[in-house]
């Protein structure tokens, strides 16, 4: 369990890995969705086979959220740096604006 924890926090600290993780969910959910709709029609019948249907629609829909919830913490991230960058910034120019002020 530990090591599930650690590999989660991993993939949402590192933007990169987590781009890369959205990426393939994606690609995944748009597979899933082209196979669901044409390749296994007959095996997902729902009138033959309703586990089978609402197994694979719930995965389909899960895997899509996942890349949802990933974007969204990507988003918020993003903008949590700009947050930063743009005070930063400010104070930069404020210690420019009056290089005689003294920093507590």
């Amino acid at each position: 369990m530990r090591f599930i924890i650690q590999v989660t926090q991993g993939l949402v600290r590192d933007e990169r890995t987590r781009r890369k993780t959205m990426a393939i969910l994606i690609l995944v959910a748009v597979a899933m969705v082209a196979v669901g709709l044409t390749g296994l029609r007959s095996w997902l019948e729902p009138r033959d086979h309703a586990g089978r249907f609402i197994f694979f629609w719930f995965a389909c829909a899960w895997v899509t959220l996942t890349a949802l919830l990933l974007a969204l913490l990507d988003l918020l991230m993003i903008r949590a740096r700009a947050r930063q960058a743009r005070k930063d910034l400010r104070e930069d120019v404020s210690k420019r604006a009056n290089p005689n002020s003294a920093e507590q």
